[in-house]
């Protein structure tokens, strides 16, 4: 059993509880509100630019020169589409470069950019490599597996028609290939660490959606402070 086949299969009930989140199945549906949307786009933006520095490191470290080219045109990509948000989709829901440039990272965002990171640094390419698959994978099947579900006149089509793009679902089957050959040459124990790296990315995916759905905010120390 490939890495990918074995990762996938340990994670089948987290990916369930993905993609059945009320986030994505409303978001499907069109009735997902404006402001759970907007909240996830202002924070998707944040977390593209951290995903392309992660991105960024992976590359770095990649064996091969054909690696190196993939990871580092994957960081490049996140920063393209980090940007194209500002045209896209900010733009068709109103949000400002005010608005963005205001919005500080949700407790999720946080964390989850701060794992990314702090992996792709300290840890080796194929353990970094495995804490960011989930967000090449995860969206890629949930934007398979609720397309057929997207209503006509759907106001978040958009968003569903990028991860089921062909450009999209190459680029993950490329990604796979690639961790799927680390995991053959790799000891036993280091791929023990890329699965528990994998399993904490796609935790950190279902915190991501689920932050939006219920427009997280960091709660206020100053009340916290106030004497009761």
């Amino acid at each position: 059993m490939s890495f990918t086949q074995d990762v996938w299969q340990r994670n089948h009930a987290l990916y369930q509880a993905t993609v059945q989140h009320p986030f994505n199945q409303e978001l499907a549906a069109g009735t997902l509100s404006r402001e759970a949307f907007i909240h996830y786009v202002i924070q998707d933006a944040h977390y593209l630019l951290a995903y392309g520095r992660a991105l960024a490191v992976i590359g770095a470290k990649a064996y091969d020169a054909d690696s190196v080219i993939q990871f580092t045109e994957a960081a490049k990509l996140a920063i393209i589409v980090e940007r194209s948000l500002h045209d896209g989709f900010m733009a068709d829901f109103g949000i400002s470069k005010e608005d963005f440039e205001a919005a500080p990272l949700s407790q999720a965002c946080h964390h989850y950019t701060s794992f990314l990171q702090a992996t792709a640094w300290a840890e080796s390419y194929p353990v970094a490599l495995a804490a960011v698959l989930p967000c090449y994978w995860v969206y890629a099947q949930v934007g398979n597996d609720i397309v057929d579900q997207s209503v006509a006149n759907n106001p978040y089509q958009k968003w569903v028609d990028t991860y089921v793009s062909d450009e999209f679902q190459d680029a993950v089957t490329k990604v796979l290939a690639t961790i799927d050959a680390l995991a053959e040459q790799a000891d036993a124990a280091t791929v023990e660490k890329m699965h528990a790296a994998y399993t904490r990315g796609a935790e950190l995916e279902w915190v991501f959606w689920d932050s939006a759905y219920r427009c997280e905010q960091w709660p206020l120390l100053q009340d916290a402070l106030k004497p009761a």
